[in-house]
C-alpha cells in the first residue's frame, strides 16, 4: 500500500506523518498537492500545518485544489481518507465530513497533551481500541473548536459518526475537559464512508515510541 501524504504550502506535519506511518511498517510518501496522487494511491493523509497561511479560514484555500477532486474521488471509492489538524479544516471545508473548525474558545493557540474517548471501536480508525478506551495525544491548534449545527450535531450522533471526543482521564466528557470549545466535545469524527475520518488532534505525534507515547499509534494502523 502507497498512503500519499498531500503537502500543500504552509504543511509542516506532513513528514512527521511520513515518519510515523513508516515506523508502523506503512509505506508513505510525501505528494506535492499540484503533482496529484499517484497512480498507486491506496491512503491518503490530510497533514496538519497552515495551508496558505490559513488565509480567508483554515483550510479553505488548500480544499479547493485540484488535488482536492482527485481526494473527494479515493473517499467515495473506499480509500482510506484521513484528515489531521490543517488536514481536518481542508476535509471539512472539502465536504468530505459535516461541520467546520473554528477559532478556540480560548483565542489563543493551544498546544498540549489532552485525553480522548474511543465512540466507536467498529471502525477502520479506532479497531484498535476498545469503546470506551481513553487516549493521550497532543493538540496544536488555533483553530479547533469543531461547531455545526444543533439539530446536525444530533444526526451525526444518532448516526455515530462521532469518534473521538474530548474527556479526562478517567473517561469523563465534560466541559472542563473540553480544550478549545468544540460542540459535543467532538474531536474526531467520521465521513459518510467510516473509510473517510478527520481529527484535530494528532496521531501522528502519538506514535514513535520516545516522542510523545503510543496511544496514537490505532488510528493510523487503519492505512495497514
Amino acid at each position: 500500500m502507497t498512503v500519499a501524504v498531500v503537502t500543500f504550502g504552509g504543511s509542516n506535519c506532513d513528514r512527521d506523518a511520513v515518519r510515523a506511518l513508516s515506523h508502523l511498517g506503512i509505506d508513505a510518501e510525501r505528494v506535492w498537492h499540484e503533482d496529484g496522487l499517484p497512480a498507486d494511491t491506496e491512503g491518503v493523509v490530510l497533514p496538519g500545518g497552515f495551508s496558505y497561511g490559513d488565509y480567508l479560514r483554515a483550510g479553505a484555500m488548500a480544499a479547493r485544489t485540484p488535488v482536492m477532486a482527485e481526494v473527494r474521488e479515493c473517499a467515495d471509492e473506499g480509500v482510506p481518507v484521513l484528515g489531521v489538524c490543517n488536514g481536518a479544516q481542508i476535509g471539512c471545508e472539502a465536504g468530505l465530513t459535516d461541520g467546520a473548525f473554528t477559532t478556540n474558545r480560548s483565542a489563543r493557540f493551544q498546544c498540549e497533551h489532552v485525553h480522548l474517548r474511543v465512540e466507536r471501536a467498529d471502525t477502520p480508525w479506532t479497531a484498535a481500541y476498545d469503546e470506551g478506551d481513553v487516549v493521550e495525544v497532543p493538540i496544536a491548534h488555533g483553530e479547533g473548536r469543531f461547531e455545526t449545527r444543533d439539530d446536525r450535531l444530533a444526526e451525526l450522533e444518532a448516526a455515530d459518526r462521532v469518534l473521538f471526543r474530548y474527556c479526562d482521564a478517567d473517561g469523563n466528557v465534560t466541559d472542563a475537559a473540553n480544550p478549545n470549545g468544540s460542540a459535543g466535545n467532538v474531536a474526531g469524527l467520521l465521513g459518510a464512508r467510516e473509510t473517510v475520518a478527520v481529527m484535530m488532534p494528532h496521531p501522528e505525534r502519538a506514535t514513535l515510541p520516545d516522542v510523545g507515547g503510543t496511544d496514537g499509534q490505532g488510528v493510523l494502523r487503519a492505512f495497514a
